[in-house]
């Protein structure tokens, strides 16, 4: 691309860094000005110094540790669970060929775009009937499942396209179904699934509604509902508001940065391919 649409490009990539970036550096800035300071000059003047003491006590009011590992506990198991069943279902329905498949797809789409909303007044009795409310287990196999349902759509239609010629060549060779998975498809399709556990992780991270429904203990609750809850009551001021949504949006962007690099490759390969 040469001329004045390549510049065009580059105007509008820049537009749409410095409108993603600018509220992350309100909120940076606002995080470590002091409440005085913050009165006389307003939310976007540069601080003059460092003032931690509204991260601290922050950190120490809601108890941010524990909810930091909270929120990692149900991530992580969430990720890794939804990516597990996603690649059993899609292999039966994508290579499996079963019967009904396009239906069980159209379900499963179904299911994903359902509002949770919808979803919350019977999970909620459900939780409550079977002893799991306020358990971080129960939001762990509701996350799980909404998000399996959109990685059994998604990894069906990929592994729908993988080369039979692969699996014949593997089960003249004695290879079972079981084998051929974890040796032959979980390999070759590995960039496409590391892409989904990122996404999961960070999906689920991020989750509010359904973890502020099923935790309601301040020993279980996860980072989002601590931040949303702590907002409305009378005594928080603008810069610990600042602090809490900094502290909030730090794990989830570390964690995209440290696996960009994976979440990069397995997009480019898919494009590839």
């Amino acid at each position: 691309m040469r001329g004045p649409g390549r510049w065009a490009v580059l105007f509008a990539l820049v537009v749409l860094a410095v409108v993603m970036i600018f509220p992350f550096l309100i909120v940076a800035m606002n995080a470590v000005k002091s409440p005085a300071e913050y009165s006389s000059q307003g939310p976007l003047s540069l601080p003059d110094g460092l003032y931690l003491q509204g991260i601290v006590d922050f950190w120490n009011r809601v108890e941010f540790g524990t909810k930091l590992w909270n929120s990692f506990v149900i991530s992580a198991s969430v990720s890794v669970l939804a990516v597990v069943l996603s690649v059993l279902n899609a292999y039966a329905l994508g290579i499996g060929r079963v019967k009904g498949r396009l239906w069980i797809l159209v379900l499963f789409l179904v299911a994903n775009t359902l509002p949770q909303e919808a979803l919350a007044y019977p999970l909620y009795y459900l939780a409550k009937a079977v002893g799991l409310y306020d358990t971080q287990l129960a939001v762990i196999i509701v996350m799980t499942a909404i998000q399996a349902a959109f990685g059994t759509y998604l990894l069906s239609a990929v592994l729908g396209q993988f080369p039979k010629e692969i699996l014949e060549a593997a089960e003249i060779d004695g290879a079972g179904r079981l084998r051929s998975l974890f040796r032959i498809v979980v390999p070759i399709s590995r960039p496409t699934i590391n892409v989904l556990l990122i996404f999961f992780f960070i999906w689920t991270w991020n989750e509010f509604f359904l973890p502020l429904i099923f935790l309601i203990s301040n020993d279980t609750q996860t980072v989002p509902v601590a931040l949303g809850v702590l907002q409305g009551e009378k005594y928080m001021d603008a810069t610990m508001s600042s602090a809490s949504a900094l502290l909030g949006v730090v794990p989830a962007v570390a964690f995209f940065l440290i696996f960009q690099r994976t979440l990069t490759r397995g997009v480019t390969v898919g494009a590839i391919k």
